[in-house]
């Protein structure tokens, strides 16, 4: 045997331990309790999902699987702590457009890298909003609502849940696809920009599915359209802002990560079991309670969609001077 050769046989046979190496590690994963971290705060949404998601996994892999909220700086600290696991298949991240989107296109000072950081697993569910007017407003269509935006520039306001927050950019994404001016009124949370909304002080929200239908389903405030890109199953009824302003799509989404380095075979185990959960029918009534719509699919489409958005946000942010400091 040549040198060259010997040197090909033994490169070899170290490649194949290696995936052996792997394969074991995925055969006899999970070994103990997998933790689950939830980068914002208990009875928020991103924890419902990741009690439903948490329950059913347990269930299917054999072994519990806890919620660990970890909230702080926006979900920044509790997507760090992933970041910076063992990549072994027993810590993983319920991740947002918030902690994976949207921070990484407007803050400089980010201590995570949101794509080389991160294993993706598979996208979990988006929750789309609801463009919401006061019932005084003249406007009773979306087109009537752009049309009189044009009409007085800078003369309506809008509401949004603070700077920098899906409410905010979805608003300034749909003013600069319809080259209006409407003036912007940061509030601490929606709760607050909705009594204001209801009382006529201001003339737009785009708040979520889950909070805003009720309000107009009981005839507080006029629902004119839906922020995802085709019409949705949770608002019967109401047509996609796309139908008015082609492209436009600015929804909530949700998914499932793990650190750095996770074996491909883990990787593959997991979205394999979570997209069987997703296709569960009480799963997705109980999504659909929550406001949202189950996705799934494959971990590539789920990242390449990640970096669409966040490219997305990052040109609207430099167009519009929007950043976190």
């Amino acid at each position: 045997m040549s040198g060259l050769t010997r040197r090909k046989f033994c490169g070899g046979i170290l490649v194949a331990t290696a995936w052996a190496a792997v394969e074991v590690r995925a055969q006899s994963w999970p070994s103990r309790p997998i933790r689950l971290v939830v980068p914002f705060p208990p009875g928020g949404p991103s924890d419902t999902l990741a009690r439903v998601l948490a329950q059913r996994l347990g269930e299917q892999l054999g072994q519990p699987c806890i919620v660990d909220n970890h909230p702080g700086a926006g979900g920044t600290l509790g997507s760090e702590l992933v970041a910076r696991a063992a990549a072994d298949g027993h810590t993983l991240l319920l991740a947002t457009t918030s902690t994976h989107s949207i921070a990484p296109a407007l803050s400089p000072k980010l201590p995570y890298d949101a794509v080389a950081d991160f294993t993706p697993i598979a996208a979990l569910a988006d929750a789309p909003g609801v463009v919401l007017v006061p019932q005084s407003s003249p406007a009773t269509t979306l087109r009537e609502l752009i049309e009189l935006a044009r009409r007085q520039p800078g003369q309506l306001s809008y509401a949004s849940s603070g700077i920098g927050t899906i409410v905010h950019l979805s608003t300034e994404y749909f003013k600069a696809e319809t080259g209006t001016y409407i003036v912007h009124i940061p509030y601490r949370g929606t709760a607050l920009a909705m009594n204001d909304l209801v009382a006529g002080t201001v003339d737009l929200l785009f708040d979520s599915v889950l909070t805003g239908l009720p309000q107009a389903r009981a005839g507080r405030v006029r629902a004119l359209a839906v922020t995802s890109l085709q019409r949705s199953p949770l608002a019967p009824g109401l047509p996609a802002v796309a139908e008015v302003v082609p492209g436009y799509e600015a929804v909530t989404w949700f998914g499932l990560y793990g650190p750095r380095g996770l074996p491909p075979a883990l990787a593959a185990r997991l979205n394999e079991v979570v997209n069987g959960v997703l296709a569960e029918p009480e799963v997705r009534e109980r999504l659909a309670r929550m406001g949202a719509e189950p996705t799934g699919g494959s971990a590539a489409a789920f990242a390449r969609r990640v970096q669409a958005e966040t490219l997305k946000w990052a040109r609207l942010a430099a167009e519009r001077g929007i950043r976190f400091d």
